[in-house]
C-alpha cells in the first residue's frame, strides 16, 4: 500500500521535510540565543542603573574606553562647564519631537575634560533657527550622572556626515569630538541626571534608557520555530495516512466493480 511514497513526487516532498526539520531546529536555537543574550545584557544594564554613583575616575579614563559591562552605571565628577566649546547633537527626538542634545564639556581639576550631556532642548522655528540653550552654570559643579559609551554610527545606526552647522554634531563620538578641544576628554561621557549647585534653568533631562524586555520576543520566537518541527511532521504524517487511505478506498471500489487495478496501486 505504501509504495506511492516511491514516486519521485513523495521523494521531493521526503527531502523537503527532511530539510525542513534541522533548518527549524536551528533557527530555534538561534532565538534562544539571542534571549540568553539579551536577557544577560538586560540584567546588567538594569544592574548598572540601580546602583549607586561612584567616581568617574574609577571607571573611565582619559582617551580611554568605555567597556559595555559598565555602561549606564551612575558616576559623579567635578570640574567647571565650558560653555566656550559646548556642542549640540541634531536629530535627537524627545516626547515625540524633534531637538538637540547638549553637550558642555566639565573640565576637572587636572586639566582633563568629560563631555556632559546636559539634556534635550526642543529645535527651533525653522531648521536654520538656532534652538534656545539655557546657559551652563559658572564656577565649580559636581555632576551625577549614567555613563555612556562614546557612540558610533554602527551602535546608533546615524550615518555622519560632514557640512553641518557651526558646533553642530550627529553623534556623541567623543574620540572624534575631542579633535576639536584644547584638553584630553574621557572615553565616554555623562548623561547628567543631577548637578550641585543646581541651576534655574537647564535643559530637560533625558529620560533613563529602556533597557529592554530582556529578549521576550526572541523566546517566543524559538518556541514558534520548534512548534513548526511538529507542525512538519505531523503534517507529513497527515499527508501520507491521506494518500494511503485515498489508495485504499479507490482498490477497494475498483475490485467491487470487477476493474483491474492501474499499474502501481
Amino acid at each position: 500500500m505504501y509504495r506511492f511514497l516511491l514516486r519521485p513526487r513523495w521523494l521531493a516532498f521526503h527531502l523537503l521535510v527532511l530539510v525542513l526539520i534541522p533548518s527549524f531546529v536551528l533557527l530555534g536555537r538561534w532565538q534562544f540565543g539571542r534571549y540568553e543574550e539579551r536577557s544577560a545584557s538586560s540584567s546588567l544594564a538594569t544592574g548598572n542603573l540601580a546602583a549607586a554613583p561612584v567616581a568617574l575616575t574609577s571607571l573611565d579614563t582619559p582617551g580611554g574606553t568605555v567597556p559595555a559591562s559598565v555602561r549606564f552605571r551612575g558616576v559623579t565628577a567635578s570640574g567647571h562647564f565650558d560653555p566656550a566649546h559646548e556642542l549640540l547633537v541634531r536629530r535627537r527626538v524627545q516626547n515625540g519631537q524633534p531637538g538637540f542634545f547638549v553637550l558642555t564639556p566639565l573640565v576637572t581639576a587636572d586639566g582633563t575634560a568629560v563631555v556632559v550631556n546636559r539634556g534635550w532642548v526642543p529645535m527651533g522655528p525653522t531648521a536654520e533657527t538656532p534652538p534656545e540653550v539655557p546657559p551652563a552654570p559658572l564656577g565649580e559643579v559636581t555632576v551625577t550622572g549614567r555613563l555612556r559609551q562614546s557612540e558610533t554610527e554602527d551602535s546608533t545606526g546615524i550615518n555622519d556626515r560632514p557640512g553641518l552647522p557651526p558646533r553642530q554634531v550627529l553623534l556623541i563620538d567623543t574620540p572624534g569630538i575631542g579633535k576639536g578641544m584644547p584638553y584630553e576628554l574621557f572615553g565616554g561621557y555623562v548623561e547628567l541626571t543631577a548637578q550641585r549647585p543646581a541651576s534655574a534653568t537647564a535643559p530637560e533631562p533625558v529620560p533613563e534608557p529602556d533597557v529592554g524586555g530582556g529578549g521576550g520576543l526572541n523566546l517566543a520566537y524559538g518556541v514558534q520555530w520548534w512548534l513548526f518541527i511538529g507542525i512538519a511532521i505531523g503534517g507529513w504524517i497527515m499527508l501520507i495516512r491521506r494518500e494511503a487511505r485515498d489508495l485504499q478506498t479507490e482498490r477497494e471500489s475498483t475490485t467491487a466493480s470487477g476493474a483491474v487495478p492501474a499499474p502501481g496501486h
